[in-house]
C-alpha cells in the first residue's frame, strides 16, 4: 500500500490499466467463457482482453463462435470502459455510488484525459457518460430493429446492444458469422 502511494498519477493509471486487462484474461480463460466449456489457453485470453480494453478489434477466436455469453459480456465492457476511457468510467461509478470526486482523482482524470485543468470535471465526466448512453442506446433501439426479425426478440435486442457498443467505441468485434459465398 506504501509503494502505490509513491507512484506518479500516470504509473496509477497504467497500474489500474494493467490489473483490469489481467482481470479480463482471467475471466476470459475461465471454462464458463467459452461455448465448448473448456479452459482458453491464458495468452489467447490476454491477447483477446487487452485487444477489447485497447478497442483494436483484433482476436484469436471468432467472438461468436469461441466466447459464451459470460465470455462475450467480459469482452463488451472491457470494449466499453476502453472506449470511454478508464477513468472516466471510474469517476462515473463513483459519482453514482455517490462519492465525492475528490483532487486525487481529479488529477487522475486530468492527467488520463490530457486536459490542461480539472475546472468543471464532474460536469465534463457527467456530460461524456450521458452522451455515450444516449448515442449508444439509439444505435442499439436502430440496429435491434434490424436484428430482431432475423434473430427474435432477446437475441436480437442483445445484438444490438453489442453491435453498438463495439461500433461506438470502434473495436471491430461483431457476433455475426462469416457466411462463405
Amino acid at each position: 500500500m506504501v509503494l502505490f502511494k509513491t507512484l506518479t498519477y500516470s504509473q496509477k493509471i497504467v497500474l489500474g490499466f494493467i490489473l483490469l486487462g489481467l482481470i479480463g484474461t482471467i475471466l476470459l480463460a475461465l471454462p464458463i467463457s467459452s461455448k465448448t466449456g473448456n479452459w482458453t489457453p491464458l495468452l489467447d485470453s490476454l491477447f483477446t482482453s487487452i485487444s477489447a480494453l485497447c478497442v483494436t478489434g483484433l482476436t484469436v477466436y471468432d467472438t461468436f463462435t469461441h466466447w459464451s455469453f459470460l465470455g462475450q459480456l467480459v469482452i463488451l465492457c472491457l470494449i466499453q470502459v476502453g472506449g470511454i476511457g478508464f477513468m472516466t468510467v471510474i469517476i462515473s461509478i463513483s459519482t453514482g455510488l455517490g462519492h465525492k470526486i475528490g483532487l486525487h482523482e481529479r488529477q487522475l482524470l486530468v492527467e488520463s484525459s490530457g486536459l490542461l485543468h480539472s475546472a468543471n470535471l464532474s460536469f465534463l465526466v457527467k456530460r461524456i457518460t450521458i452522451f455515450v448512453i444516449m448515442i449508444e442506446a439509439i444505435g442499439a433501439a436502430l440496429l435491434s430493429i434490424r436484428f430482431i426479425p432475423e434473430f427474435g426478440i432477446k437475441t436480437g435486442i442483445y445484438y444490438g446492444v453489442f453491435h453498438s457498443i463495439s461500433a461506438f467505441c470502434n473495436a471491430g468485434f461483431d457476433l455475426m458469422v462469416s457466411r462463405a459465398i
